[in-house]
């Protein structure tokens, strides 16, 4: 998987969240949830091409670590419209399988990155 590869996809995401967002009800409970998912899914891309951009090794693993976080708090917000049922889960189901997908492979390159700075 290539770092532009990444790129695309991170940003895909953000844009299937902004998408996703402009869809829910205007309520205050829904305001406030959906800017957290808005914020926190789209600084994934954001993140990760930050990262890309690293001076060094350690700021490199450092910045996947900050993705891995955006990633999986956008799974968080996600759970949250559905268990708070403002959202059917079959609508987000895509959506909250690429956070976990985001996430998984964020964790993994931080943890080769890291390997192999060791080495």
């Amino acid at each position: 998987m290539t770092p532009d590869y990444l790129k695309k996809r991170t940003k895909q995401f953000g844009l299937n969240i902004i998408r996703l967002i402009e869809t829910l009800p205007k309520t205050q409970t829904v305001s406030v949830i959906g800017n957290q998912l808005l914020r926190c899914a789209t600084s994934v891309g954001a993140n990760y091409r930050s990262a890309c951009k690293s001076r060094s090794r350690t700021e490199f693993i450092a910045k996947l670590g900050v993705v891995e976080e955006e990633a999986d708090e956008s799974v968080y917000w996600l759970e949250m419209l559905i268990e708070a049922r403002i959202i059917k889960p079959d609508l987000v189901t895509g959506l909250l399988n690429e956070a976990h997908e985001l996430t998984a492979i964020i964790a993994a390159s931080r943890k080769t990155a890291k390997s192999n700075k060791e080495n």
